[in-house]
């Protein structure tokens, strides 16, 4: 699910951390889905088995607030305006909410693919 990232790389680098932070914001702004009242991980696709367990295990207030941001954006976007600039999504309040769910469910995915592809042998028993 999770996309490779080179945030590890670009932190570690003060000097293009520096100048990487205002252009990740200005992309940001510029993606418009803080001015419908979004935030980045409402963007992510419900498509995977993945997603869809993350979804449950949300807390029910996080899964309320999801579903009123999707329905209003969708109402700004058949009627073709923008919120309020009150009502935007600010970049404080930009925060992931449900892609440390995803990452739990991926490695909890890895460890069960790594427990049942173990092999058990049985020690060989010595005779004195």
């Amino acid at each position: 699910m999770s996309a490779p990232s080179f945030t590890k790389f670009i932190i570690k680098r003060p000097w293009l951390k520096r100048w990487m932070v205002p252009l990740a914001n200005w992309y940001a702004d510029a993606a418009g889905y803080r001015k419908i009242g979004l935030r980045a991980d409402d963007l992510i696709p419900e498509e995977s088995d993945t997603v869809m367990l993350a979804l449950k295990r949300l807390p029910p207030k996080e899964a309320y607030d999801r579903v009123f941001r999707i329905r209003r954006a969708m109402q700004c976007s058949v009627s073709h305006t923008l919120l309020p600039k009150d009502q935007q999504t600010k970049p404080e309040e930009d925060y992931l909410y449900l892609t440390p769910y995803i990452k739990e469910i991926e490695a909890e995915s890895r460890e069960r693919g790594d427990l049942e592809a173990m092999v058990v042998k049985k020690r060989k028993q010595n005779k004195s």
